[in-house]
Protein backbone atom coordinates (compact mmCIF):
# COMPACT_ATOMS: atom_id res chain seq x y z
CA UNK A 1 0.00 0.00 0.00
CA UNK A 2 1.59 3.31 -0.81
CA UNK A 3 1.15 5.13 2.06
CA UNK A 4 4.22 7.71 2.56
CA UNK A 5 7.34 6.59 4.61
CA UNK A 6 5.91 7.66 7.94
CA UNK A 7 4.20 5.11 10.60
CA UNK A 8 1.31 3.34 8.60
CA UNK A 9 -1.04 3.88 11.31
CA UNK A 10 0.09 7.81 12.27
CA UNK A 11 -1.02 8.34 7.94
CA UNK A 12 -4.31 6.23 8.23
CA UNK A 13 -5.31 7.90 11.44
CA UNK A 14 -4.57 11.95 9.84
CA UNK A 15 -6.56 10.77 7.20
CA UNK A 16 -9.80 9.46 9.00
CA UNK A 17 -9.44 12.59 10.44
CA UNK A 18 -9.72 14.52 8.00
CA UNK A 19 -12.03 12.52 5.94
CA UNK A 20 -14.18 12.66 9.02
CA UNK A 21 -13.48 16.59 9.17
CA UNK A 22 -14.90 16.81 5.47
CA UNK A 23 -11.44 18.96 4.86
CA UNK A 24 -11.65 17.60 1.12
CA UNK A 25 -13.37 15.21 -1.22
CA UNK A 26 -12.77 12.03 -0.58
CA UNK A 27 -11.40 11.00 -4.30
CA UNK A 28 -9.01 13.85 -4.01
CA UNK A 29 -7.63 12.80 -0.11
CA UNK A 30 -7.33 9.57 -1.88
CA UNK A 31 -5.37 10.91 -4.59
CA UNK A 32 -3.08 13.26 -1.98
CA UNK A 33 -2.41 9.74 -0.04
CA UNK A 34 -1.53 7.29 -2.58
CA UNK A 35 -4.55 4.75 -2.32
CA UNK A 36 -7.58 4.26 -3.87
CA UNK A 37 -10.96 5.24 -3.62
CA UNK A 38 -11.84 1.27 -2.48
CA UNK A 39 -9.01 1.34 0.02
CA UNK A 40 -10.06 4.73 1.41
CA UNK A 41 -13.41 3.71 1.92
CA UNK A 42 -12.37 0.00 3.20
CA UNK A 43 -10.15 2.13 6.24
CA UNK A 44 -13.37 4.21 6.72
CA UNK A 45 -15.68 1.47 7.25
CA UNK A 46 -13.34 -0.42 9.77
CA UNK A 47 -12.77 2.54 11.57
CA UNK A 48 -16.31 2.80 12.00
CA UNK A 49 -17.25 -0.49 13.05
CA UNK A 50 -13.89 -0.69 15.19
CA UNK A 51 -12.65 2.42 16.37
CA UNK A 52 -8.60 3.06 16.25
CA UNK A 53 -8.13 -1.27 16.50
CA UNK A 54 -9.67 -1.46 12.95
CA UNK A 55 -6.92 0.61 11.87
CA UNK A 56 -3.90 -1.59 12.13
CA UNK A 57 -2.66 -4.64 9.83
CA UNK A 58 -4.27 -8.27 9.31
CA UNK A 59 -3.30 -11.32 8.56
CA UNK A 60 -4.16 -12.43 5.05
CA UNK A 61 -4.99 -16.20 6.10
CA UNK A 62 -8.21 -17.34 5.81
CA UNK A 63 -9.69 -18.30 8.69
CA UNK A 64 -10.14 -21.84 7.49
CA UNK A 65 -8.47 -24.26 5.27
CA UNK A 66 -10.63 -25.22 2.83
CA UNK A 67 -8.88 -28.82 3.12
CA UNK A 68 -7.98 -28.87 6.68
CA UNK A 69 -8.54 -31.70 8.67
CA UNK A 70 -10.71 -32.61 11.61
CA UNK A 71 -9.15 -32.58 15.13
CA UNK A 72 -9.97 -36.03 15.21
CA UNK A 73 -7.89 -37.28 12.53
CA UNK A 74 -5.10 -35.20 13.66
CA UNK A 75 -5.12 -36.94 17.30
CA UNK A 76 -6.23 -40.61 15.43
CA UNK A 77 -2.82 -40.27 14.09
CA UNK A 78 -1.21 -39.10 17.07
CA UNK A 79 -2.71 -41.99 18.88
CA UNK A 80 -1.53 -44.88 16.48
CA UNK A 81 2.19 -43.20 16.60
CA UNK A 82 2.23 -43.38 20.39
CA UNK A 83 1.32 -47.10 20.10
CA UNK A 84 3.70 -47.66 17.37
CA UNK A 85 6.49 -44.99 17.92
CA UNK A 86 8.65 -46.49 15.46
CA UNK A 87 5.95 -46.50 12.24
CA UNK A 88 6.62 -44.18 9.38
CA UNK A 89 3.33 -41.74 7.60
CA UNK A 90 2.76 -44.26 5.08
CA UNK A 91 2.46 -47.35 7.75
CA UNK A 92 0.27 -44.95 9.92
CA UNK A 93 -1.64 -43.75 7.09
CA UNK A 94 -2.67 -47.87 6.05
CA UNK A 95 -3.45 -48.33 9.73
CA UNK A 96 -5.78 -45.38 10.06
CA UNK A 97 -7.77 -46.51 6.66
CA UNK A 98 -8.02 -49.94 8.44
CA UNK A 99 -9.02 -48.97 11.73
CA UNK A 100 -11.15 -45.78 11.20
CA UNK A 101 -13.11 -46.11 7.42
CA UNK A 102 -15.39 -43.77 7.90
CA UNK A 103 -12.70 -40.66 8.55
CA UNK A 104 -10.68 -39.12 5.53
CA UNK A 105 -7.45 -40.15 4.96
CA UNK A 106 -4.35 -38.02 5.11
CA UNK A 107 -1.85 -38.12 2.62
CA UNK A 108 1.40 -39.36 4.23
CA UNK A 109 3.37 -35.95 3.99
CA UNK A 110 0.92 -34.32 5.96
CA UNK A 111 1.05 -37.30 8.35
CA UNK A 112 4.67 -36.56 8.37
CA UNK A 113 4.11 -32.76 9.25
CA UNK A 114 1.96 -33.56 11.53
CA UNK A 115 4.26 -35.99 13.57
CA UNK A 116 7.21 -33.01 12.99
CA UNK A 117 5.09 -30.02 14.40
CA UNK A 118 4.51 -32.41 17.46
CA UNK A 119 8.04 -33.06 17.89
CA UNK A 120 7.71 -37.38 17.54
CA UNK A 121 10.17 -37.25 14.37
CA UNK A 122 12.89 -35.30 13.47
CA UNK A 123 14.08 -34.03 9.68
CA UNK A 124 16.14 -37.06 8.40
CA UNK A 125 19.33 -35.92 6.38
CA UNK A 126 19.00 -37.29 2.75
CA UNK A 127 21.06 -40.26 2.27
CA UNK A 128 23.04 -40.71 -0.91
CA UNK A 129 22.16 -44.47 -1.85
CA UNK A 130 23.47 -46.66 -4.80
CA UNK A 131 21.35 -47.32 -7.79
CA UNK A 132 18.63 -49.78 -7.74
CA UNK A 133 19.81 -53.38 -8.90
CA UNK A 134 18.12 -53.49 -12.39
CA UNK A 135 17.92 -57.53 -12.58
CA UNK A 136 14.82 -59.09 -11.27
CA UNK A 137 15.04 -61.55 -8.50
CA UNK A 138 12.59 -63.80 -10.00
CA UNK A 139 13.88 -66.85 -8.34
CA UNK A 140 11.31 -66.16 -5.00
CA UNK A 141 8.06 -65.99 -6.53
CA UNK A 142 5.80 -68.00 -4.09
CA UNK A 143 5.84 -68.41 -0.29
CA UNK A 144 8.04 -71.34 0.58
CA UNK A 145 10.41 -71.08 -1.90
CA UNK A 146 13.14 -70.37 0.16
CA UNK A 147 13.58 -69.20 3.75
CA UNK A 148 16.05 -67.00 5.22
CA UNK A 149 17.92 -67.23 8.78
CA UNK A 150 20.76 -65.35 10.92
CA UNK A 151 21.15 -64.48 14.15
CA UNK A 152 20.18 -61.13 15.19
CA UNK A 153 23.28 -60.67 17.48
CA UNK A 154 23.62 -61.02 21.08
CA UNK A 155 22.92 -57.72 23.53
CA UNK A 156 22.78 -58.27 27.35
CA UNK A 157 19.45 -57.06 29.01
CA UNK A 158 19.72 -54.39 31.98
CA UNK A 159 20.13 -57.49 34.36
CA UNK A 160 23.40 -58.06 32.51
CA UNK A 161 21.85 -61.62 30.91
CA UNK A 162 22.82 -62.43 27.29
CA UNK A 163 20.62 -62.44 24.78
CA UNK A 164 21.13 -64.44 21.43
CA UNK A 165 17.61 -64.22 19.03
CA UNK A 166 17.97 -66.29 15.93
CA UNK A 167 15.41 -65.70 13.41
CA UNK A 168 13.77 -67.30 10.42
CA UNK A 169 11.36 -65.85 7.88
CA UNK A 170 10.22 -66.50 4.50
CA UNK A 171 11.07 -64.37 2.11
CA UNK A 172 8.58 -64.20 -0.58
CA UNK A 173 6.17 -63.25 1.77
CA UNK A 174 8.28 -61.68 4.63
CA UNK A 175 6.16 -64.43 7.37
CA UNK A 176 8.29 -64.45 10.70
CA UNK A 177 8.23 -67.83 10.85
CA UNK A 178 10.32 -67.98 14.18
CA UNK A 179 11.79 -64.83 16.66
CA UNK A 180 12.85 -66.62 19.82
CA UNK A 181 16.49 -66.74 21.73
CA UNK A 182 18.30 -69.80 22.07
CA UNK A 183 21.07 -70.56 25.21
CA UNK A 184 23.65 -71.25 22.74
CA UNK A 185 24.57 -70.18 18.71
CA UNK A 186 25.27 -74.32 18.10
CA UNK A 187 23.45 -77.21 16.40
CA UNK A 188 22.21 -78.44 20.02
CA UNK A 189 20.13 -75.29 20.06
CA UNK A 190 18.97 -74.12 16.44
CA UNK A 191 18.00 -77.39 14.61
CA UNK A 192 15.23 -78.17 17.41
CA UNK A 193 14.19 -74.20 16.27
CA UNK A 194 14.48 -75.54 12.78
CA UNK A 195 12.61 -78.53 13.20
CA UNK A 196 9.85 -77.28 15.04
CA UNK A 197 9.82 -75.07 12.21
CA UNK A 198 8.94 -77.53 9.54
CA UNK A 199 6.74 -79.74 12.09
CA UNK A 200 4.58 -75.88 11.80
CA UNK A 201 5.07 -74.70 8.37
CA UNK A 202 6.32 -77.73 6.03
CA UNK A 203 9.72 -78.18 3.97
CA UNK A 204 10.71 -75.21 1.84
CA UNK A 205 12.87 -75.60 -0.95
CA UNK A 206 16.09 -73.76 -0.05
CA UNK A 207 17.52 -72.36 3.12
CA UNK A 208 19.56 -69.40 2.84
CA UNK A 209 22.13 -68.39 5.84
CA UNK A 210 25.24 -66.46 5.85
CA UNK A 211 28.67 -68.72 6.11
CA UNK A 212 29.25 -68.61 9.83
CA UNK A 213 28.49 -71.13 12.37
CA UNK A 214 26.28 -73.35 12.45
CA UNK A 215 25.11 -72.67 9.24
CA UNK A 216 28.29 -73.68 7.37
CA UNK A 217 31.92 -74.51 7.65
CA UNK A 218 34.56 -74.40 6.52
CA UNK A 219 34.98 -78.27 4.81
CA UNK A 220 34.20 -79.11 1.43
CA UNK A 221 30.77 -77.91 0.28
CA UNK A 222 30.24 -75.50 2.96
CA UNK A 223 28.93 -78.36 4.80
CA UNK A 224 28.18 -78.11 9.13
CA UNK A 225 26.35 -80.65 11.22
CA UNK A 226 23.61 -78.23 10.73
CA UNK A 227 23.21 -77.99 6.97
CA UNK A 228 23.52 -82.24 6.96
CA UNK A 229 20.63 -82.32 8.65
CA UNK A 230 18.95 -79.99 6.90
CA UNK A 231 19.81 -81.59 3.12
CA UNK A 232 18.73 -84.83 5.24
CA UNK A 233 14.99 -83.13 6.25
CA UNK A 234 15.07 -82.78 2.15
CA UNK A 235 15.78 -78.96 2.10
CA UNK A 236 18.53 -77.41 -0.03
CA UNK A 237 20.89 -75.32 2.22
CA UNK A 238 21.96 -71.91 0.18
CA UNK A 239 24.63 -69.64 1.27
CA UNK A 240 25.26 -66.19 0.78
CA UNK A 241 28.51 -64.87 -1.13
CA UNK A 242 30.88 -63.90 2.01
CA UNK A 243 30.54 -60.27 3.04
CA UNK A 244 27.71 -59.69 0.83
CA UNK A 245 24.82 -59.35 3.48
CA UNK A 246 23.16 -57.30 0.41
CA UNK A 247 21.81 -61.12 -0.73
CA UNK A 248 20.18 -61.31 2.35
CA UNK A 249 18.80 -57.96 2.28
CA UNK A 250 14.92 -58.56 3.20
CA UNK A 251 16.07 -60.65 6.39
CA UNK A 252 18.73 -58.05 7.40
CA UNK A 253 16.08 -55.12 6.76
CA UNK A 254 13.83 -56.95 9.31
CA UNK A 255 16.54 -57.19 11.84
CA UNK A 256 16.83 -53.56 11.51
CA UNK A 257 12.86 -53.13 12.79
CA UNK A 258 13.34 -55.91 15.34
CA UNK A 259 16.26 -53.46 16.81
CA UNK A 260 14.00 -50.44 16.79
CA UNK A 261 11.32 -51.72 18.04
CA UNK A 262 12.28 -54.51 20.57
CA UNK A 263 15.52 -54.26 21.67
CA UNK A 264 16.04 -50.76 22.17
CA UNK A 265 16.79 -50.24 24.85
CA UNK A 266 17.05 -53.80 25.57
CA UNK A 267 14.23 -55.09 27.77
CA UNK A 268 15.33 -54.91 32.22
CA UNK A 269 15.00 -58.74 32.26
CA UNK A 270 15.38 -61.89 30.44
CA UNK A 271 12.32 -62.92 30.66
CA UNK A 272 10.51 -59.57 29.66
CA UNK A 273 12.67 -59.37 26.24
CA UNK A 274 11.45 -62.79 25.82
CA UNK A 275 7.83 -61.52 25.57
CA UNK A 276 8.87 -58.73 23.50
CA UNK A 277 10.45 -61.03 21.05
CA UNK A 278 6.81 -62.90 20.53
CA UNK A 279 4.66 -59.19 20.97
CA UNK A 280 7.57 -57.79 18.19
CA UNK A 281 6.24 -61.39 16.09
CA UNK A 282 2.87 -61.14 16.55
CA UNK A 283 2.86 -57.57 15.33
CA UNK A 284 5.65 -57.80 12.23
CA UNK A 285 3.09 -60.49 11.30
CA UNK A 286 -0.24 -59.55 11.49
CA UNK A 287 -0.57 -55.98 12.22
CA UNK A 288 2.65 -54.23 10.33
CA UNK A 289 2.12 -53.04 6.96
CA UNK A 290 4.70 -54.01 4.46
CA UNK A 291 5.38 -51.53 1.36
CA UNK A 292 6.85 -54.16 -0.50
CA UNK A 293 3.74 -56.29 -0.20
CA UNK A 294 1.39 -53.39 -1.26
CA UNK A 295 0.62 -52.21 2.41
CA UNK A 296 -0.66 -55.80 3.14
CA UNK A 297 0.81 -57.87 6.45
CA UNK A 298 2.79 -60.98 5.78
CA UNK A 299 -0.01 -63.05 7.59
CA UNK A 300 -1.86 -62.11 4.31
CA UNK A 301 0.05 -63.48 2.10
CA UNK A 302 1.89 -66.40 3.72
CA UNK A 303 0.63 -70.05 3.85
CA UNK A 304 2.10 -73.25 5.25
CA UNK A 305 4.22 -75.59 2.16
CA UNK A 306 2.54 -78.53 0.79
CA UNK A 307 5.60 -80.57 1.53
CA UNK A 308 4.51 -81.83 4.87
CA UNK A 309 7.83 -83.01 6.92
CA UNK A 310 7.42 -86.33 9.25
CA UNK A 311 10.47 -85.63 11.43
CA UNK A 312 12.63 -88.55 9.77
CA UNK A 313 16.12 -87.50 8.47
CA UNK A 314 17.02 -89.49 5.13
CA UNK A 315 19.91 -89.82 3.59
CA UNK A 316 19.86 -88.30 0.58
CA UNK A 317 19.15 -91.22 -3.15
CA UNK A 318 21.64 -91.13 -6.19
CA UNK A 319 21.04 -92.16 -9.65
CA UNK A 320 21.96 -95.42 -10.77
CA UNK A 321 25.16 -93.87 -12.88
CA UNK A 322 26.71 -92.88 -9.20
CA UNK A 323 28.99 -94.42 -7.16
CA UNK A 324 28.23 -94.31 -3.44
CA UNK A 325 30.97 -94.39 -0.88
CA UNK A 326 30.20 -93.94 3.30
CA UNK A 327 32.60 -91.45 5.14
CA UNK A 328 34.51 -92.66 8.05
CA UNK A 329 34.51 -90.62 11.30
CA UNK A 330 37.10 -88.89 10.91
CA UNK A 331 35.85 -87.56 7.14
CA UNK A 332 37.69 -89.93 4.77
CA UNK A 333 36.47 -92.25 2.22
CA UNK A 334 38.02 -94.53 0.72
CA UNK A 335 38.08 -94.54 -3.17
CA UNK A 336 40.09 -97.05 -5.36
CA UNK A 337 42.19 -97.82 -2.94
CA UNK A 338 43.18 -94.45 -1.50
CA UNK A 339 41.83 -92.34 1.57
CA UNK A 340 40.41 -89.03 0.40
CA UNK A 341 39.79 -86.64 2.95
CA UNK A 342 35.73 -85.01 2.50
CA UNK A 343 34.05 -83.50 5.65
CA UNK A 344 33.91 -84.73 9.54
CA UNK A 345 30.45 -83.23 9.04
CA UNK A 346 29.95 -86.18 6.76
CA UNK A 347 30.90 -89.06 9.28
CA UNK A 348 28.91 -91.83 8.62
CA UNK A 349 26.73 -90.39 5.37
CA UNK A 350 26.80 -91.83 1.60
CA UNK A 351 27.92 -89.19 -1.05
CA UNK A 352 27.76 -89.73 -4.61
CA UNK A 353 30.49 -89.88 -7.07
CA UNK A 354 29.53 -89.54 -11.07
CA UNK A 355 32.42 -89.56 -13.62
CA UNK A 356 32.98 -87.04 -15.88
CA UNK A 357 33.67 -87.11 -19.84
CA UNK A 358 37.21 -86.16 -18.71
CA UNK A 359 37.57 -88.88 -16.51
CA UNK A 360 37.66 -87.14 -13.19
CA UNK A 361 35.18 -88.34 -10.29
CA UNK A 362 32.38 -85.17 -9.40
CA UNK A 363 31.44 -85.87 -5.92
CA UNK A 364 28.45 -84.75 -4.21
CA UNK A 365 26.23 -85.10 -1.19
CA UNK A 366 22.69 -85.00 -2.10
CA UNK A 367 22.17 -81.71 -4.40
CA UNK A 368 25.76 -79.98 -2.55
CA UNK A 369 28.75 -80.52 -4.76
CA UNK A 370 32.01 -81.14 -3.15
CA UNK A 371 34.67 -81.79 -5.44
CA UNK A 372 36.76 -83.59 -8.11
CA UNK A 373 38.81 -86.46 -7.99
CA UNK A 374 41.29 -86.62 -10.71
CA UNK A 375 41.96 -89.83 -12.44
CA UNK A 376 44.09 -91.89 -10.06
CA UNK A 377 43.95 -88.59 -7.07
CA UNK A 378 44.03 -89.00 -4.04
CA UNK A 379 42.76 -85.16 -3.32
CA UNK A 380 39.63 -84.04 -3.39
CA UNK A 381 39.74 -80.56 -5.90
CA UNK A 382 37.32 -77.75 -4.82
CA UNK A 383 34.38 -77.44 -7.65
CA UNK A 384 34.34 -74.64 -10.03
CA UNK A 385 32.08 -72.06 -8.58
CA UNK A 386 29.02 -71.23 -10.38
CA UNK A 387 28.69 -67.30 -11.23
CA UNK A 388 25.59 -67.19 -10.48
CA UNK A 389 25.21 -63.39 -9.40
CA UNK A 390 22.79 -62.97 -7.01
CA UNK A 391 21.22 -65.82 -5.39
CA UNK A 392 17.86 -63.84 -6.02
CA UNK A 393 17.91 -64.21 -9.75
CA UNK A 394 16.72 -67.18 -11.84
CA UNK A 395 17.99 -66.28 -14.44
CA UNK A 396 21.41 -66.31 -13.66
CA UNK A 397 21.21 -69.48 -11.17
CA UNK A 398 19.40 -71.79 -12.95
CA UNK A 399 19.55 -74.52 -9.72
CA UNK A 400 16.95 -71.97 -8.32
CA UNK A 401 13.16 -73.04 -6.31
CA UNK A 402 11.44 -72.53 -9.94
CA UNK A 403 13.33 -75.26 -11.92
CA UNK A 404 13.18 -77.51 -8.78
CA UNK A 405 9.61 -76.80 -8.53
CA UNK A 406 9.14 -77.18 -12.13
CA UNK A 407 11.68 -80.68 -12.34
CA UNK A 408 9.21 -82.09 -9.41
CA UNK A 409 5.99 -81.39 -10.75
CA UNK A 410 7.00 -83.32 -13.47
Amino acid sequence: MPWKETCQMDERTQFIARVLADEDAMTALCREYGISRKTGYKWLGRYRREGAAGLRDRLHAPLRHGQAHDVAVVQAVLGLRERWPHWGPKKLRVKLGELHPERPVPVASTIGDWLRREGMVGRSRRRRRCPAYTQPFAAVSAANDVWCTDFKGWFRTADGRRCDPFTLTDTHSRYLLRCQAVARTDVEHVWPVLDAAFREFGLPWRLRSDNGPPFASAGVGGLSRLSVLVVKAGVEPERIAPGKPQQNGRHERMHLTLLNDAATPPAKSLREQLDRLRAFQRVYNEERPHQALGNATPAEHYQTSPRRWDGVLREPDYPVDHEVRRVRSNGETKWRGKLVYLNCALAGEPVGLAEGEDGAWRVSYGPVALGVIAHGGDRLRKPKPAGCGLVDNAARCPQGPQLRQQQHQA
